[in-house]
């Protein structure tokens, strides 16, 4: 999607076509009554064929391509009212705390030993068999006892021990029990030393991407990401990646870090592949009469209409329409529509103010226009065929 979206956005560079709406468009000539300007002229109406407009106006065939196409959508504080309400309904199925089942198999865990991993047994009182080796003893990992391939180790006096699958408990038993018929009331301690038999995988945007071992501290995808150094400055933090037995599952470590929703904070298991992409993917791209064009990263935070144009330097105080701020937004390829476009009229401070609250997504093109509104039908029915094209090669891609 970023590569076709910057390819577009290149070629509309060099040929100036419509994709870039109303930048070609010389406002002069869609003047009005002596005295008004078009936005008093069509009484305040913000979208094209709504209302009788003066000179210049769109076609019924511009109206009809974009009704059948796309919605549009004012910017008003009912629209921020209703898009709130979706956020927290969508907010309430994310737990906002440690879910009681996560607590519960926290509290559950135990590691069970595997083939490679390195034990440490001591006997107390019977030094012969804690170092039955006689090596160093100032060095823990010399006494320490390898599993073998074949899920057992080897023990003085009571020869192979299948300790494969089993906890420390078990296995200590599985020692003490047999050696009782050599030694008085063994008293018996197994620890691992050496967790070498599983290991969980981090990669992608993180600052010490690589092998995470599982070990007899339980690790959930937070601990796993600070082991690894944390998130990369270009992380993208809402869109990470958990591969476990073939299955993917996204997850948003945004949410679980800014919002405190822990209910995505899964428990790793051995082989499992947490993967952090980069930031690249999440982009907005703002475009138009603005002091600079400017392509924003939203990897790690959230980003409103109004922040996005200050960042891009404000509007371009000679070419720009204050009533002309766009934002195209591709909508779900079930929808019958292609995409939803919103329009904000920042003429006075209020409506300035409402930008603020209106939160991008990923993918949105914030347009600034040159344009009369009675000209914008005409203009998106131009830009829909590129749109299509880009949105439809997108979402056969996805497949």
């Amino acid at each position: 999607m970023l590569k076709r979206i910057t390819t577009l956005i290149a070629t509309l560079t060099l040929t100036g076509c419509v994709l870039v709406p109303g930048s070609n468009i010389n406002p002069d000539e869609y003047a009005t009554d002596a005295g008004s300007n078009w936005f008093e002229v069509n009484r305040g109406v913000w979208f094209p064929g709504l209302r009788g407009v003066a000179g210049g106006q769109d076609t019924e065939q511009d109206r009809e391509t974009v009704q059948q196409q796309v919605d549009i959508r004012a910017i008003t504080p009912n629209l921020i009212a209703e898009q709130a309400q979706l956020s927290s309904l969508a907010n309430a199925q994310v737990t906002a705390a440690m879910p009681a089942a996560l607590q519960q198999e926290i509290a559950n865990y135990e590691y069970y030993v595997e083939r490679g991993d390195m034990l440490h047994i001591t006997v107390y009182d019977h030094p012969e068999l804690t170092n039955p080796s006689g090596s160093n003893n100032n060095n823990i990992q010399n006494s320490g006892i390898t599993v073998e391939n074949d899920g057992t180790i080897y023990y003085p006096y009571i020869g192979k021990v299948p300790v494969a699958g089993k906890t420390v408990d078990q296995i200590r038993e599985a020692i003490a029990v047999p050696l009782a018929e050599f030694i008085t009331a063994p008293q018996v301690s197994v620890r691992v030393i050496a967790y070498n038999a599983k290991r969980a995988y981090v990669t992608g945007q993180v600052n010490d991407p690589g092998p995470q071992s599982i070990t007899n501290v339980p690790m959930t995808v937070l601990d796993a990401i600070a082991r690894a150094g944390g998130l990369a400055d270009n992380a993208n933090w809402h869109e990470v990646l958990l591969s476990r037995n073939g299955a993917e599952t996204r997850l948003s470590v945004y949410e679980m870090l800014n919002n405190g929703r822990l209910g995505q904070n899964m428990l790793l298991q051995h082989g499992d592949v947490l993967h952090v992409p980069v930031v690249g993917q999440r982009l907005i791209y703002v475009l138009g009469e603005l002091n600079r064009v400017n392509t924003l990263p939203v990897g790690n935070m959230s980003m409103s209409l109004t922040e996005a144009l200050t960042r891009s330097g404000g509007l371009n105080q000679v070419t720009s329409n204050a009533e002309g701020i766009f934002v195209i937004r591709p909508n779900a390829p079930e929808d019958d529509k292609l995409a939803t476009v919103y329009q904000l009229n920042v003429k006075n401070a209020v409506s300035f103010a409402v930008g603020t609250q209106f939160m991008l997504q990923p993918s949105d093109i914030v347009y600034v226009t040159t344009a009369p509104v009675t000209r914008w039908n005409r203009v998106l029915s131009q830009v829909l065929p590129s749109l299509n094209a880009l949105i439809t090669a997108e979402r056969v891609g996805g497949l």
